[in-house]
């Protein structure tokens, strides 16, 4: 057998060497739930159960024993409930409304990008783009109007307390508030 024989009968035994990726190899699935837990910052439990609310899309049918495998699409879909969720410290179901509208929209974008659209058509397309965006926009902008008002509150409470502090120091220095003139008997003498 010469030297290059036994790296042949390696590489039959091995089988065909994998092919390099293509773009559509991009989006198949790779990795199991554990690994993207920790890629994302969650626990498997969390990624079960946005798929089961409709956050994630659903694990495909799969043979008995198998495990669930994520593309690398999936795990940028969780990346960005994750970062929203963070970001705009919304509710499960706000979150679901935010996502199904940034799904349309990149629907609309699929369609506004092919060259067969008609003008007529493309407005259109465009009009339902704004909609999208304005369902979005009223969230946010709800979630920023309660995150002032809270600021609000916050900012009156700190004025507060520092309006109880130099009341306090003042106090204690005897010049805040003045004490009561104290009024004399019939006597002269003070009263107590």
């Amino acid at each position: 057998m010469s030297a290059a024989q036994p790296e042949q009968a390696k590489q039959l035994e091995a089988g065909p060497a994998p092919k390099p990726r293509s773009n559509s190899d991009a989006d198949r699935a790779s990795l199991r739930i554990g690994d993207v837990a920790k890629l994302v910052e969650t626990t498997p439990r969390t990624i079960r159960y946005y798929e089961e609310i409709g956050l994630l899309p659903e694990a495909p049918a799969r043979p008995s024993g198998r495990h669930r495998l994520y593309s690398d699409a999936e795990v940028e879909r969780l990346r960005e409930v994750m970062r929203l969720k963070h970001l705009l410290g919304v509710s499960l179901e706000q979150l679901k409304t935010l996502l199904s509208a940034e799904d349309a929209r990149a629907e609309v974008r699929a369609q506004l990008r092919r060259d067969d659209v008609e003008p007529a058509r493309r407005r259109e397309l465009l009009h339902e783009a704004l909609g999208h965006i304005d369902r979005q926009l009223e969230l946010v902008r709800n979630r920023a109007g309660e995150l002032a008002k809270l600021e609000h509150e916050l900012v009156e409470t700190r004025k507060r307390a520092r309006r109880k502090i130099r009341e306090l120091d003042a106090q204690q220095g005897g010049s805040f508030p003045p004490s009561p003139p104290k009024l004399e008997t019939r006597t002269g003498e003070p009263q107590p």
